[in-house]
């Protein structure tokens, strides 16, 4: 087998995988935000942190056992174009509440037979599209992109925070590494489990941490499995992933490249990439658990202005991902576990998008 088909077979299973952990724990991260905005319950918001302190240990002990280097992936690069992250953050969290899910939850809605789902992540990925080669992309590019700090001219080799703890203590880069690593784990761990109900929930608490490891088998696919000598160059390349670097799971671009793969299905340039077989790999595991539950549904638009306002909401999550460098998946467990500063701040940006327009939506229900 080709290092591509290792690629693609392996991001397929690592996604089917996660598609089915997350339909069978009701994983969602905008539904994790509306428990809490609207009922005070946090028991999906710990399972996400859960998520997001396996992704860390398991990636960082992936990158000081040589298997991985971390510096490759895109949300370590050391221009932290910031404005961008924040700005696609917020439009990606307002997007995603207004379509009742982001593209993670919309893929595994798809995959229990929901055709809204399917509209609204066919205008998610036209939006994505724009705003990586169209319209939409040129008022990225002239507006947002070039706000950025150079980190690399102050001599940053990447924008992690381990690095941010060696330059401002003098530590060791590996020292820096585990102890940045080890306090982040364990604060999240602890927070985690200091709720006994939460301690209880069996799958909440098994599909936090299959979710986790997904992301972490997906850096170990593209950026070790995926990684070697392009025949043609002569160069170590990353192949399969459309960003030619080494990639984990994220939905917004994939989605976007997805669409273009079929749209010119012949051109023998493009090919299935590492997210594209994520995509497909999401809903085959929704599909699975659906149907195996006795849970498949077909399901469509509740009304017209239940249809204006999710695909409103695809628009701004294609935009808004693409900007952000990814989403609530993306970035918020991929992008996340690299310990990358602009990871925080698109997480920031989604979840204070994402709560404002919770409160929002509340607020005129209210009023009406």
């Amino acid at each position: 087998m080709s290092i591509e088909s290792t690629v693609v077979l392996g991001g397929l299973v690592c996604a089917m995988v996660l598609g089915a952990a997350a339909q069978r724990s009701n994983f969602c991260t905008m539904g994790a935000l509306s428990d809490i905005v609207n009922m005070g319950h946090w028991g999906r918001m710990r399972m996400w942190a859960l998520a997001m302190a396996v992704a860390m240990a398991g990636t960082a002990a992936l990158s000081q056992a040589g298997l991985i280097d971390l510096t490759q992936a895109v949300a370590m690069r050391p221009r932290l174009p910031w404005l961008s992250l924040l700005v696609g953050g917020v439009l990606f969290g307002v997007g995603m509440t207004l379509a009742g899910g982001c593209a993670n939850k919309n893929l595994l809605r798809a995959g229990s037979g929901s055709l809204r789902s399917l509209v609204v992540l066919l205008v998610l990925a036209v939006s994505a599209s724009l705003a990586l080669k169209g319209l939409f992309a040129q008022w990225r590019a002239q507006w947002l992109d070039p706000v950025a700090l150079d980190l690399a001219a102050l001599g940053w080799k990447d924008q992690g925070l381990p690095t941010l703890l060696q330059q401002a203590t003098g530590l060791a880069p590996q020292q820096a590494a585990l102890t940045t690593t080890g306090v982040l784990v364990l604060a999240l761990l602890v927070w985690v489990f200091a709720d006994r109900r939460f301690r209880s929930q069996g799958w909440q608490v098994l599909g936090g941490t299959v979710i986790g490891a997904c992301v972490v088998a997906g850096w170990y696919v593209s950026g070790h499995l995926g990684y070697g000598e392009n025949p043609e160059t002569l160069e170590m390349t990353y192949f399969a992933t459309n960003s030619r670097a080494m990639e984990s799971m994220s939905f917004v671009g994939p989605l976007a490249y997805g669409l273009e793969l079929l749209q010119r299905w012949t051109d023998q340039s493009l090919k299935i990439s590492f997210g594209i077989a994520s995509v497909l790999g999401v809903v085959l595991g929704a599909a699975a658990v659906s149907l195996a539950t006795g849970r498949f549904r077909w399901e469509g638009f509740a009304s017209l202005d239940d249809l204006r306002q999710q695909l409103a909401g695809a628009v701004l999550m294609g935009f808004g991902g693409v900007t952000a460098l990814g989403c609530t998946v993306g970035q918020g467990l991929s992008g996340v576990s690299t310990l990358a500063i602009g990871s925080f701040l698109a997480l920031a940006g989604i979840i204070a998008g994402a709560v404002a327009t919770l409160k929002f939506l509340l607020w005129r229900a209210e009023r009406d």
